[in-house]
């Protein structure tokens, strides 16, 4: 979602930062650690000792009320609309609730599979997130796609068994080939879809690997 669908950024880089300042850490440090995993995950690893349930929850009320300038990526729109709701999960490490306020501000519907971070137990980079987003498919992980723009979500989908095709939008190309990144290509608008013969089937044609 974030940093592939939805560009919201600004939004994260501003409660984060406030909360990094609040402990006394480096904001910016905070915010590139947080991208693209739950926000448990950080908190748990930046405060140890705290109250890593209240703490989770001022930053996802603080996430869901700043949703001043959250808009759609490039592409992004051209992209679902061309798919069937079927064919496609979004797979986020916001909780539903979070997920829900971004995906609306950004102009979107809410997609008919949406795997959150208050459906799993491991949240990326470990292989679950994706693992359940091809579960509600009904597919096999190695028949998928995942977008990414984390090196984590990119970890996330290689370790699911899936092929990932990465966006420039978030990390350097070096952070996303190091997680295993298939492809590399600015964003969603870089993709190209075909009509497959007899019309059954969007085709998204791929660059050449990396």
């Amino acid at each position: 979602m974030d940093g592939v669908l939805v560009d919201s950024t600004p939004a994260v880089a501003r409660v984060w930062a406030a909360w990094a300042g609040k402990y006394g850490f480096e904001p910016a440090e905070v915010v590139r650690r947080a991208h693209g995993r739950p926000s448990i995950s950080t908190i748990r690893e930046l405060l140890p000792l705290g109250d890593h349930h209240a703490e989770d929850q001022a930053i996802e009320k603080a996430e869901i009320d700043d949703v001043e300038d959250i808009v759609a990526l490039p592409g992004a729109a051209e992209l679902l609309s061309a798919l069937s709701p079927d064919r496609f999960a979004v797979v986020t490490s916001a909780t539903r609730p979070l997920a829900i306020v971004r995906i609306r501000a950004a102009g979107f519907a809410i997609p008919k599979h949406l795997v959150t971070a208050s459906d799993i137990h491991r949240g990326k980079p470990a292989p679950e997130p994706y693992l359940r987003g091809a579960q509600a498919l009904g597919i096999s992980p190695a028949e998928c796609v995942v977008v990414e723009d984390a090196p984590a979500g990119v970890q996330s989908g290689k370790a699911a068994g899936a092929r990932v095709l990465a966006l420039r939008t978030t990390a350097e190309d070096s952070e996303l080939l190091r997680a295993g990144a298939d492809w590399i290509v600015a964003d969603c608008s870089a993709l190209s879809l075909q009509r497959s013969p007899g019309d059954q089937e969007i085709i998204l044609v791929l660059p050449d690997p990396r």
